[in-house]
């Protein structure tokens, strides 16, 4: 029988690693779409549109000149833009807070949520982002919110850039990070929260594999009843 998971966190959480092992391991897809909303975020960059211009990024989408879309190959979500694969251009800072500008527009919302909606209904699926158990899958079988302290997402944020060849002062990212918590929790669209029935993972003192297994753990209890 299909089941339908929602993860919700803030920003630097490691809802996109955790998730993608925990779908791996229970053999279903994974709909990352804080990938999507990157992918918004860069076209307009491209487009040459202000990520602070809601009417011309909600004309992109609906007029057809921006179409997303998500394809899985081997196993792997692959965000697509008018056809392109664009997973290697919005994992970068510039994309990353472009997502989080355009996240803040109902128009925006509202497109990418009739299409995570429509991908749900078909397939077993787990969703993360920032209101998944609030708004896109509010019926969801299981609601998981997925959280660290500031300061371990700070220093997770830090590893994966220096890994990319990218130094950033970790007082700076600390600042980044908060702000974006900040942002996401105060925006007057469907803000970052925990829905009533999520439990709380907090892996600040957990380990990756210790936080995957808490969460197949909550997963796999709710299968059961």
């Amino acid at each position: 029988m299909p089941i339908s998971i929602a993860v919700d966190g803030p920003v630097g959480a490691g809802k996109t690693t955790i998730c993608d092992t925990v779908c791996k391991k229970l053999g279903i897809l994974h709909l990352d779409t804080g990938a999507m909303y990157r992918a918004v975020g860069i076209s307009a960059l491209r487009k040459g549109v202000s990520t602070d211009d809601e009417e011309s990024i909600v004309r992109l989408l609906t007029s057809g000149e921006v179409d997303i879309d998500v394809e899985y190959r081997d196993g792997e979500q692959i965000t697509l833009v008018n056809g392109e694969n664009v997973n290697g251009l919005i994992r970068t800072q510039e994309a990353g807070s472009a997502a989080s500008a355009v996240s803040r527009f109902p128009g925006v919302r509202r497109h990418l949520v009739a299409l995570q909606q429509a991908m749900a209904k078909r397939q077993s699926m787990l969703l993360d982002g920032r209101d998944i158990g609030t708004v896109v899958l509010p019926d969801a079988d299981v609601k998981i919110y997925l959280t660290a302290s500031s300061l371990k997402r700070a220093e997770r944020r830090r590893a994966q850039l220096l890994e990319a060849g990218t130094d950033i002062p970790l007082e700076e990212i600390i600042r980044e990070v908060e702000a974006r918590d900040y942002q996401d929790m105060n925006r007057e669209t469907d803000p970052l929260r925990r829905a009533e029935d999520a439990v709380v993972v907090d892996s600040s003192d957990l380990t990756f594999e210790e936080t995957v297994e808490r969460v197949l753990s909550l997963i796999k209890a709710a299968k059961k009843e």
